[in-house]
């Protein structure tokens, strides 16, 4: 499934948006971001409700094809600045984690 699919699928609101061609492979769910470092895999989504900074340059380490933002969290300006200027793929929605992964699940399976 590509990033364009999910986000239509998942009517997500766009944040920022890079390459939504980009094809998905798995997805991951934590707010430890050395955990996220070490265990997301490339090309997967990673549904978190953190919104800083430290979010992209995880999600750039991870490889994450897209972030998605549970909960309708909403990131600062800053992030968002940085996060368009380095075409990451970032999402919210108002849907709980538990809910994201679960439709996430039922997508990629």
């Amino acid at each position: 499934m590509k990033i364009k699919e999910l986000r239509d699928a998942l009517n997500l609101r766009v944040l920022s948006e890079g390459d939504t061609e980009r094809e998905i492979s798995g997805g991951y769910c934590g707010d430890l971001l050395s955990f996220v470092m070490g265990r997301c895999p490339a090309d997967s989504v990673w549904v978190t409700i953190m919104n800083n900074v430290n979010v992209l340059a995880v999600a750039s380490l991870a490889d994450a094809a897209a972030v998605i933002l549970a909960e309708d969290t909403e990131p600062d300006e800053a992030v968002l600045a940085k996060a368009r200027a380095e075409g990451l793929n970032l999402y919210t929605s108002p849907m709980t984690a538990f809910e994201l992964c679960g439709r996430l699940y039922d997508l990629l399976a």
